[in-house]
């Protein structure tokens, strides 16, 4: 079987590399809407929900980050791009955006691969949703929110999308902490597929390394279990490397995802 390039880990492993698409029209979303970006450097994290950052004028600066993860690999003097967020009410001036890593830019923007599939589908950039003609976000399926319901006459499919900001050795690893939502987002598509609905996971890896995505069992056993009950059930499962520059990410070509 295919093993994931440099991935020396995976080559005595059982696994199976779900199938790619190779319809990747232009599709991109600029970062943060479009905001004016600034260069910055990491300091510190003091809590998961801000980045305190160096401008270069030696001004320090706190920035959102929307990324929950643990962003272990952000260490003083990463360089950051920040998008400017004046407005009233919120706590911070700027968003972070971006973080040098790997000889490419990583997204840390959680929201940003959301907006970049919905644009994607309705671009009918993605070889496997193309048929679909309506696109509803938020879909509501009794106690369960999934991120995509797309239609056409009598068929439909769920789709959620999960972000990978980063990738080492080539391997974009998921989830960067334990994920009790994404867990049960897996139970849930299971069980929709075994009724006989369509249901599919994309993950987008936002790093222009990624050759291909692997659920980090170091992180969390749970989920990568989870994701190999839930392609036995019948979800179908894709991932997308997504580059991202200074100013944007854009729809790149699919890559495999492995799962043991």
């Amino acid at each position: 079987m295919e093993a994931l390039v440099g991935e020396n880990d995976l080559v005595a492993l059982e696994h199976t590399v779900l199938p790619c698409y190779d319809k990747t029209p232009e599709v991109r979303v600029p970062l943060v809407g479009g905001s004016q970006l600034v260069d910055a450097t990491f300091v510190a994290r003091p809590n998961q929900f801000v980045i305190v950052a160096e401008l270069a004028s030696g001004q320090q600066v706190q920035a959102h980050c929307a990324d929950r993860g643990r962003l272990r690999w952000l260490v003083p003097g990463t360089p950051l791009l920040l998008g400017a967020k004046p407005a009233a009410g919120r706590k911070t001036a700027f968003q972070a955006a971006a973080a040098w890593t790997n000889a490419a830019w990583a997204s840390l923007d959680t929201h940003l691969p959301n907006r970049l599939i919905a644009q994607a589908l309705h671009a009918r950039a993605l070889a496997q949703f193309e048929d679909y003609t309506v696109i509803k976000r938020e879909a509501q399926v009794g106690n369960s929110r999934f991120d995509f319901r797309l239609a056409h006459e009598a068929q439909c499919c769920y789709l959620e999308v999960k972000s990978v900001g980063t990738a080492a050795n080539g391997i974009a690893r998921f989830p960067d902490a334990p994920t009790l939502r994404g867990r049960r987002h897996l139970a849930e598509l299971a069980e929709l597929a075994s009724r006989g609905t369509r249901t599919a996971l994309l993950f987008v890896a936002q790093h222009a390394a990624a050759t291909g995505v692997l659920p980090d069992r170091t992180i969390d056993p749970a989920f990568a279990d989870a994701l190999r009950d839930a392609v036995a059930a019948g979800v179908e499962v894709y991932a997308y490397r997504c580059p991202v520059s200074r100013g944007r990410i854009g729809l790149g070509p699919p890559i495999p995802c492995v799962y043991q």
